[in-house]
């Protein structure tokens, strides 16, 4: 086994560890992780899905009980992001535009972690009916066609906006990310999907480094250093990514 396998088999349940602690999936990190490595779009996207499916539902069981679900909130965003996240499963992009592409998405964890994006404590913007609608689709739009749940971009909006606290916040982009997932999913196997034996290593893993950062995460503590490292990092990646 060469050191970039153990490498690898560090770096994937660390993100996981990290996203499950702030209530997300990780896929954007796994994609980064894949992607850097040499990994081809259609083999990276499914892997961090599948993956995002375990990491995030862990999550969402965690913080479910620590806080009071957004149900009317979460079905107004899930109801178009569905759909949408698995018609963008159903387009395969070129290389180079994907890496462009996750790039640029990188960034919203990059100012998330780094505590950029503000946080109000009651709602700054009204929520109008055709809000949440409009953002789940497109947000559910770019999670298929990247691979990712969509958390990264939604909880600093939510946030943000002060439709949430940062618990339910949390459960709630925990389980939109376990939907999108799935959907995007689906929505990729139209394409022909082969697995390395590399993911079936990783899985385990990455699913129990997720299931330990969202039980601290949601019930101990909050890794204030730790995010700011993996900020730094994913800010590296992302610029390398849009590079090229």
């Amino acid at each position: 086994m060469e050191l970039w396998d153990w490498f690898l088999y560090f770096l994937m349940p660390f993100a996981a560890f990290m996203y499950a602690s702030v209530g997300h999936g990780g896929a954007s990190s796994y994609l980064m992780i894949l992607a850097l490595m040499g990994f081809a779009p259609e083999e990276i996207r499914p892997s961090a899905l599948i993956l995002n499916m375990f990491v995030s539902m862990i999550s969402f069981l965690n913080y479910r009980k620590a806080g009071v679900f957004p149900t009317k909130l979460f079905l107004s965003l899930t109801i178009f992001s569905i759909p949408a996240a698995y018609f963008g499963g159903t387009i395969l992009l070129e290389t180079g535009i994907y890496k462009q592409i996750l790039g640029v998405l990188l960034l919203f964890p990059v100012l998330r972690f780094a505590g950029v994006f503000p946080m109000s404590e009651s709602p700054k913007v009204a929520q109008k009916w055709w809000m949440a609608p409009i953002l789940g689709f497109g947000i559910g739009l770019l999670s298929g066609m990247i691979g990712i749940g969509g958390g990264i971009i939604l909880s600093p909006i939510i946030l943000m906006l002060g439709w949430a606290g940062v618990k339910e916040t949390a459960a709630l982009s925990a389980l939109f990310i376990f939907l999108n997932s799935v959907a995007g999913f689906l929505g990729a196997s139209v394409f022909y999907i082969e697995f390395s034996t590399q993911l079936w290593i990783l899985l385990p893993l990455t699913v129990a480094g997720g299931a330990l950062g969202a039980f601290l995460g949601a019930k101990m503590f909050s890794p204030r250093v730790l995010k700011y490292l993996l900020a730094f990092v994913l800010a590296f990646a992302a610029v390398k990514l849009i590079l090229g």
